[in-house]
């Protein structure tokens, strides 16, 4: 397992891979253990994300957790650059509780590359489990042009 970190206008991330899939992604991440070619380019995808380059991930991923975290994150995905759904959304699409999707949310591994910060309430702009929280959303929201969706 490694780790790299990079910064970004959203903060310093580091990306961590184990057996060739990337695992995690941590606000204020450190360099750790090999670099590895996966953590370059993940790293890379990561830079030309942030400076408008690139709208969608293509990279290995694994989340370990339940079925439903490994289901909200598949549901996570599928959002396109730029839009946004709700938690009560995929819980129909999922037949669960809009909570158990808002927790999941939370608990999203991968943020950025899975990305949770497209996920709304039904009102509009609930929290970010990210460092610097509602603030740091609304910063990847406006990145994406989404921000409109928050008034």
């Amino acid at each position: 397992m490694g780790s790299i970190a990079i910064e970004t206008r959203f903060g310093r991330l580091g990306i961590t891979e184990a057996d060739g899939a990337i695992v995690a992604v941590n606000w204020d991440g450190k360099d750790e253990g090999v670099v590895t070619p996966l953590l370059k380019e993940a790293a890379a995808q990561l830079v030309a994300y942030d400076s408008g380059e690139l709208e969608t991930f293509d990279l290995p991923l694994r989340v370990d957790g339940s079925a439903l975290q490994k289901s909200v994150c598949d549901a996570m995905l599928a959002i396109p650059f730029g839009y946004t759904r709700t938690y009560g959304e995929i819980a129909r699409d999922l037949g669960v509780p809009a909570q158990a999707v808002g927790r999941a949310c939370g608990g999203n591994p991968i943020p950025v590359i899975i990305p949770c910060h497209r996920v709304m309430g039904a009102k509009g702009l609930t929290g970010f489990s990210g460092k610097g929280g509602v603030e740091t959303k609304v910063a990847l929201l406006r990145h994406e042009g989404a921000a409109g969706l928050l008034i």
